[in-house]
């Protein structure tokens, strides 16, 4: 006959005589193991995630020296330690990041520098300006004069450099393309509206490129067409466009209503993501070069952090002397920010608020990542949750954010009550995705 091993448990062992016992805990006699690993990790995380916070000192520096509001900012497509910025002067200086100084002064245009971008092989940049300009300028010298000036009939407000050809576009009352070496523009191209301020091509669809207009619309392009593709108009302006770098079909535009929408050009009429947490108008916006986050920019003196996939920010950073925020760069090493602002200041920030800058020991790195581990595997309990969501922000935007947060809700409490009280159908129900878009137009 076969042997039948059975599984039995004694309930002396784990039940409690009376109400009044301990309950008895099972002895675990795999020396690999411990009874209480749970409750350590979760202590060591509670403690990783208490220190993150208290050595969150996000501000590094300032570049002082510009004697107007920066107006316009440009990162270096080969050097991570350059970055440059245009004034409402007309000038535009190099930066050395890692010294905090300036390098190059430039005196491009009379007044305002509107847009600025890179040559392909890093060795000469565009600008345009107020004096109805765009001129092509030596980066491997402090030139004098420019290359190139292109003389334009109305004030350019905006430029893009293509990505692999020798095409730039411009905007204004018009999306003009130049063909570089031509003073006059190879194609117009307009969508009926008044004016364009921004404009934007598709770093891996290079042939796509992207506008925001001041009748509230955005327009998609191809250099290859003779007409504009599409366009979507939503409540209010648009004031920047940020392309993701990683995917081709997606960008991020920031809005005067507060919010910024994330879009899929192959569906204009519904955004993938509305982005809530700043109390007034967004100005600028800029992805990582790993596509998962961008930073942004606003009226209300602060730049904040945000993820693509999640509605509201992660990171918001101030300063008692900063004021609204014009532009905003995420660096090409996914480890600094750099904000300028109306005080004539660029100020520079880590990505990640709590890094450690420097030589990190080996034993440090492995603390470090076995410290992350572990925030990861207990972020969803409420003590960590709570701790590593708590931000510092300005008593006037904590004020205000309650203000909006309560007009909100009370808008859909009374669109809730009127639904409830109207026919079957007479008050359909619009969700926050769609209810910022007006239309869309092929």
């Amino acid at each position: 006959m076969p042997k039948v091993k059975v599984l039995s448990r004694n309930p002396d062992d784990y039940v409690r005589e009376t109400k009044k016992d301990i309950f008895k805990v099972p002895r675990n006699y795999n020396p690999t193991l411990h009874p209480f690993e749970e409750a350590r990790e979760y202590t060591r995380a509670l403690n990783a995630t208490k220190l993150e916070r208290l050595f969150a000192k996000p501000f590094l520096g300032d570049l002082n020296g510009h004697r107007d509001g920066v107006n316009v900012m440009c990162k270096h497509p080969i050097s991570l330690s350059k970055v440059f910025t245009g004034a409402c002067d007309g000038e535009v200086r190099e930066w050395d990041l890692p010294k905090l100084q300036c390098t190059k002064i430039i005196a491009t245009h009379s007044g305002f520098v509107r847009g600025m971008d890179f040559e392909s092989d890093a060795q000469k940049f565009w600008t345009c300006g107020d004096d109805k300009t765009i001129k092509l300028w030596d980066n491997t010298i402090t030139p004098e004069e420019p290359l190139q000036t292109i003389l334009t009939s109305d004030v350019p407000q905006g430029l893009s450099r293509h990505k692999s050809k020798e095409v730039i576009a411009t905007c204004g009352q018009s999306v003009n393309i130049y063909n570089i070496g031509r003073t006059t523009p190879s194609r117009s191209l307009t969508w009926g509206i008044d004016s364009i301020h921004h404009v934007a091509f598709n770093p891996i669809e290079t042939e796509i490129l992207a506008s925001c207009a001041s009748d509230r619309s955005i327009v998609l392009y191809d250099c290859r067409e003779r007409n504009p593709l599409r366009k979507v108009i939503l409540k209010l302006r648009s004031n920047k466009l940020a392309w993701n770098p990683l995917e081709a079909f997606t960008f991020t535009v920031a809005n005067e209503d507060y919010n910024l929408y994330t879009f899929d050009m192959r569906k204009l009429s519904t955004p993938v993501n509305v982005h809530m947490n700043h109390i007034s108008a967004v100005l600028d916006v800029d992805y990582s070069p790993t596509g998962k986050s961008f930073v942004s920019g606003s009226y209300d003196k602060t730049i904040r952090v945000f993820e693509v996939n999640k509605g509201r920010s992660i990171e918001v950073y101030h300063t008692k002397r900063m004021q609204r925020v014009n532009c905003v760069l995420w660096s090409l090493d996914n480890r600094y920010l750099l904000s300028a602002s109306d005080e004539m200041n660029v100020r520079v920030w880590k990505a990640n608020a709590s890094e450690k800058l420097g030589v990190l020991k080996t034993r440090e790195k492995e603390s470090m990542n076995y410290s992350q581990k572990l925030k990861q595997k207990y972020k969803h309990f409420p003590k960590i949750k709570g701790i590593s969501k708590k931000r510092h922000i300005p008593k006037a935007i904590y004020n205000a954010a309650s203000e909006i947060a309560t007009i909100r809700e009370s808008q859909k409490r009374k669109e809730s009550n009127r639904r409830a009280h109207s026919k079957p159908g007479a008050v359909p129900y619009v969700s926050e995705r769609q209810k910022h878009v007006v239309g869309e137009a092929k």
